[in-house]
């Protein structure tokens, strides 16, 4: 690779930091020089990091907190010097880190937009050129007018990433910024982020939310207590990412050498990949769907440390839901599923007490708590009529995978007749979860595939057609 396609390049760069542990031993160090006697100890943040990033790519940076990608980003950007190492960086560079740190409180929106774009690199003229764009971009109002002190969080946050997003950089670094905002601003900034990139630019991004890594990614590195442990395709990291990040504690040891001994491992062959091959065609057809849905199904696995830390149990009313599953067609327990296939989730339900009329849930929820979807196991009229105490219930809903890569969480419910109404025995939010994969085939959008078939027919401009295509 020649030193023009590069537009980063970190050689064996490390960053160490002195934690003191009493205010006055930073005054104590400054008067030891001579002794060299240390007041404080050392925090490697970065241990001799290697990355290089070519032109126009979009890399991702994952990993735990404290695993050192803010602290790699402000070392590229030239806030903090490496300890050792070198870094060279290759053009303009536009940083999304602490949004509004160039901002004068006391001076108006307008003030603060020319201090910023100051900051950022730009001339007087270039921001004259751009602060019609960069006004309607923060869609703030009147209020560009006013001392930015008095600007809500979000308003402030607004300014700040329209100045940044409009320098047009060499070089886009983003941490995590666009977390806060509403959705509507997080769209937007997501959008001129793309914009961006696909103009050529160069985009570093750190974020926790794997799907948007994928989604925005050429390559993602996989940072771990300041070194990196593997880097290579999206998929391929944050699948590496994921089992750190779930792990039992004693356990994280073991997997962070498992992951950095498969450095150099290209991906494996995908199953996902076999889903466009599933076809409903002559009897050989057939055979190949069954075979490829079997390849899919193969694919899930069960991935230690992957539980909720959110559970909340309501109180029991004679009954106690226990050991909730996800389990394959075939009966292997798994929590990390693949679009398109089916599982059972199963729950047992033991009874202290008689019950009467009851009827068992489930229900699938996002990440942020949107309710999904999920069923009833019958009508309030066809619910059983009696189910005796000491009985134990085991129930399995059968369903089919049609989201999106994600993480999401399992409730599970029993409801009875108390008195004169039904109401829960007893209910589990968030009493599991399950992880769904990456489906380079998946031509659905959104969160849920309504298996949506289209029909494209082109035409002459006079209204005779050409040809017909339908899917």
């Amino acid at each position: 690779m020649s030193s023009d396609d590069v537009a980063v390049r970190v050689s064996n760069v490390s960053k160490v930091f002195p934690i003191y542990e009493k205010p006055h031993h930073r005054l104590m160090q400054m008067l030891s020089l001579r002794n060299k006697k240390k007041w404080f100890r050392e925090f490697t943040a970065i241990k001799h990091l290697e990355l290089t990033v070519r032109r126009g790519e979009t890399v991702g940076i994952v990993g735990r907190n404290g695993s050192g990608k803010s602290t790699l980003l402000q070392l590229i950007c030239g806030t903090l010097t490496p300890t050792s190492g070198s870094i060279e960086v290759s053009g303009r560079i536009a940083a999304l880190l602490e949004l509004g740190a160039g901002f004068n409180p006391d001076f108006t929106g307008r003030e603060n937009v020319y201090l910023y774009g100051t900051v950022l690199g730009l001339t007087r003229d270039e921001v004259n050129a751009r602060f019609d764009e960069i006004e309607a971009f923060a869609d703030i109002g009147e209020f560009i007018e006013q001392p930015v002190k008095s600007y809500s969080s979000g308003m402030y946050v607004r300014l700040a990433f329209a100045v940044a997003i409009n320098v047009t950089p060499s070089l886009l670094i983003v941490d995590e910024a666009l977390s806060v905002g509403d959705e509507a601003f997080q769209r937007k900034c997501y959008a001129r982020i793309n914009a961006i990139r696909d103009s050529g630019a160069t985009v570093l991004f750190v974020s926790h939310s794997a799907g948007t890594v994928i989604d925005l990614c050429d390559r993602a590195v996989l940072l771990d207590y300041g070194e990196k442990l593997c880097e290579g395709t999206p998929k391929f990291v944050v699948s590496h990412y994921h089992r750190l990040l779930y792990a039992p504690a004693d356990r994280v040891a073991s997997i962070r050498e498992s992951i950095r001994s498969d450095m150099h491992q290209v991906d494996a062959p995908s199953a996902d990949a076999g889903n466009a091959a599933i076809v409903v065609a002559d009897a050989a057809g057939q055979s190949e769907a069954v075979a490829a849905a079997r390849e899919l199904e193969d694919a899930s696995y069960f991935e230690e440390g992957l539980e909720p830390k959110s559970t909340l149990p309501y109180p029991s009313q004679g009954a106690v839901i226990c050991d909730p599953q996800i389990h394959t067609l075939t009966g292997r327990r798994v929590n990390v599923l693949c679009c398109g296939s089916e599982y059972v989730y199963i729950y047992r339900v033991k009874f202290g007490r008689a019950a009467y009329n009851v009827r068992f849930g489930m229900l699938i929820r996002s990440i942020t708590g949107v309710e999904i979807g999920g069923a009833v196991s019958a009508t309030a009229d066809q619910a059983l009529p009696e189910i005796e105490a000491g009985k134990e219930v085991i129930v399995r809903f059968r369903f089919q995978c049609l989201l999106a890569p994600a993480v999401y969480f399992l409730n599970a419910g029993v409801l009875a007749t108390l008195g004169e109404g039904e109401a829960y025995l007893h209910r589990v939010i968030d009493v599991a979860m399950f992880r769904v994969m990456p489906s380079p085939s998946r031509l659905a959008t959104g969160m849920v595939d309504f298996h949506v078939d289209h029909e494209l027919e082109i035409h002459e401009a006079h209204g005779s057609l050409l040809t017909s295509q339908e899917t």
